[in-house]
């Protein structure tokens, strides 16, 4: 089912999204995620990257209703995060959004599900969706198969995704690889851009 024999083009017109880099997973005392540290500065270098290349950049965060309920799926997995507000909210500086950046508000585990992504790319005429960010051994994943389902080429930046859990994460990564996009070093996702 793998669309990918290596022969598969970058893409006319790729497009960076960095989905949920908010100060709640790299504070000191909230760090949830395995190599966080690591997980933001390949995502920021990818960033300035992209940024150089004229490549459409979109940011997503998590947002709750009144009382921290979202209906989603964060509610479920990850308590701390009812508690998000003020600064633990906000987007890290190193990956912060410059002007004209899109900032999609979500409450699901995928970024796709419940917001304007698909339409957002659609008018940027995005063909092909790298993936970075944070993931609630899934979320990631999520966007990917969504990615695909919306007609975009999804390809996931490994040092650039970080996890509660390096079993889930792992699975994840190959699912993405099996069946639903590429999973690409940081070096590689550079040199392309």
């Amino acid at each position: 089912m793998n669309p990918f024999d290596g022969t598969l083009p970058f893409g006319e017109r790729p497009a960076l999204i960095l989905i949920d880099l908010m100060r709640a997973y790299f504070e000191p005392g909230a760090d949830l995620y395995m190599g966080s540290r690591d997980c933001l500065d390949s995502a920021a270098r990818v960033l300035s990257a992209a940024r150089a290349a004229g490549v459409p950049v979109v940011h997503t965060r998590v947002a709750f209703g009144a009382g921290g309920v979202d209906g989603g799926l964060f509610y479920r997995k990850v308590p701390p995060l009812r508690h998000l507000a003020g600064p633990l909210g906000e987007l890290m500086p190193e990956v912060a959004p410059a002007d004209g950046e899109v900032v999609i508000v979500k409450q699901y585990a995928s970024a796709f599900f419940g917001t304007t992504l698909a339409s957002t790319l659609t008018a940027l005429r995005v063909d092909t969706l790298l993936i970075t960010g944070v993931s609630t051994s899934g979320c990631v994943r999520a966007s990917a198969v969504d990615a695909v389902q919306h007609g975009f080429v999804p390809i996931v930046v490994r040092q650039a995704v970080g996890d509660r859990d390096p079993g889930p994460h792992e699975a994840n990564l190959f699912d993405i690889g099996a069946k639903y996009g590429e999973v690409w070093d940081e070096e590689e996702v550079l040199r392309r851009l």
